[in-house]
């Protein structure tokens, strides 16, 4: 009978460490997605606004004998727009390159019916991203501006408010992950308070004997760390062949950011050992300052 009773015990603290373990990997699973998701979404958004180009010409009238001054000049104004804190990437663009991307664009093919020399030449210029904001355009367009030998800067409003659009999203990304990661805070302190009320008759018996309350809470802990440990990693695992599945489905790289996904994994490994820890050592002591007629009403 006795055997009986303690296969039965084993059988159920079993049932109650997996079933601990699961929620654990499954919360932590949807943190690492969420995470990954934000990941993704700020590298996309961050490709997408240096897609926002500004557009600075030199001047349209010169002197065709003082061409060659005039060229290197226009290069060295382009050299000091690089070296500007809001510039990622500067293009130089000459007057004859633009003539043929608009007798391009215009279908004309002949160059009798075009002047090559009617458009000024300019530099393409790719903002940082950090540089998008309304307010910082308008500072690093007038920086380009002060550049010796520019007369006019230019940029794509219609695609900055595209772009501003894209940050609003980021923020709801943002916040349903902070979501996910509350609901991973309630779920597996549920889950560890659940394990931890099963035993709350071993823990008061202990107590009663003389046990120390440091004790009795060590081995508590120690579990509580391998069954994090166990979640956190079967969680990653899940995570990894999702996001693989995922990404060679739609044909893009398995890690956008190396370092930030290094990062996102600790994480979730931490948090996963973290609520569990915590969540042990709170539903533990709670036990251990109860009086004994409480354990039947808790």
């Amino acid at each position: 009978m006795a055997r009986t009773v303690e296969d039965f015990n084993r059988r159920r603290l079993r049932s109650s460490n997996i079933t601990v373990v699961v929620s654990i990997a499954l919360v932590l699973f949807l943190v690492g997605l969420s995470g990954l998701i934000l990941i993704n979404a700020q590298k996309y958004s961050d490709y997408l606004k240096e897609q926002l180009v500004v557009n600075a010409y030199f001047d349209q009238d010169y002197d065709a004998k003082d061409s060659l001054k005039l060229a290197k000049q226009e290069l060295d104004a382009v050299e000091k727009i690089k070296s500007l804190a809001p510039v990622k990437k500067a293009t130089y663009i000459s007057r004859e390159q633009a003539s043929k991307e608009a007798r391009v664009s215009l279908g004309i093919d002949s160059e009798k019916l075009f002047d090559a020399h009617i458009f000024p030449s300019s530099v393409e210029i790719a903002l940082k991203p950090e540089y998008v904001d309304p307010a910082k355009v308008n500072d690093a367009i007038k920086q380009i501006s002060t550049v010796p030998g520019i007369v006019d800067v230019k940029n794509n409003s219609e695609s900055q408010q595209i772009y501003e659009n894209l940050n609003k999203i980021l923020k709801w990304i943002l916040a349903f992950s902070i979501l996910f990661l509350i609901l991973a805070i309630v779920l597996i302190n549920n889950s560890i308070r659940l394990k931890i009320f099963s035993k709350r008759f071993i823990i008061k018996t202990m107590q009663l004997v003389g046990a120390k309350r440091r004790f009795i809470l060590m081995p508590f802990v120690k579990e509580a760390i391998i069954l994090g440990v166990l979640g956190a990693v079967l969680g990653i695992l899940a995570l990894f062949g999702v996001w693989y599945y995922f990404t060679s489905t739609i044909q893009t790289p398995f890690v956008q950011d190396t370092n930030q996904f290094i990062l996102l994994v600790g994480l979730i490994a931490l948090i996963g050992i973290f609520i569990t820890v915590i969540s042990t050592v709170f539903a533990t002591w709670r036990f251990l300052r109860s009086n004994i007629d409480d354990l039947y009403y808790t």
